[in-house]
């Protein structure tokens, strides 16, 4: 919430495997992040970061070694099988255009967040479908 994306290296660092934020080799990961973010200082990607932690999660393959929990839910349920007030939550982070793309692809098409039961933070990045 500072805007200082700087401070965010810490907990990047945190896990002994730092998070993946891309399929692709990422190197520095706030100058990747910055890179990516539509203004130069990266602030774009930590206010999509909060957004995405401030909406809903679910838990996926429970009691097992990959069980983990994502954020936003949206991310593991279609589109089509979303309540009227799912929508609302939904619109807090996409715009009408994007969700009509998410709905055409059938797939998630935006950030998601990984994170583990015991807090390791697995990833950070676009799901390319």
């Amino acid at each position: 919430r500072s805007g200082d994306i700087e401070a965010l290296r810490p907990v990047l660092e945190m896990n002994e495997t730092p998070p993946t934020l891309s399929k692709e080799e990422t190197g520095d990961p706030i100058a990747y992040l910055k890179g990516i973010s539509g203004d130069l200082e990266g602030r774009e990607i930590l206010a999509i970061l909060i957004d995405l932690l401030e909406s809903g999660w679910v838990r996926i393959n429970p009691g097992t070694p990959q069980e983990m929990y994502i954020w936003p839910y949206f991310a593991e349920v279609p589109v089509d099988r979303l309540t009227p007030a799912q929508l609302v939550e939904l619109y807090r982070i996409l715009t009408s255009a994007d969700v009509d793309e998410l709905r055409a692809y059938d797939a998630w098409l935006f950030f998601r967040i990984g994170i583990g039961p015991d807090g390791t933070w697995h990833f950070f990045m676009i799901n390319e479908e």
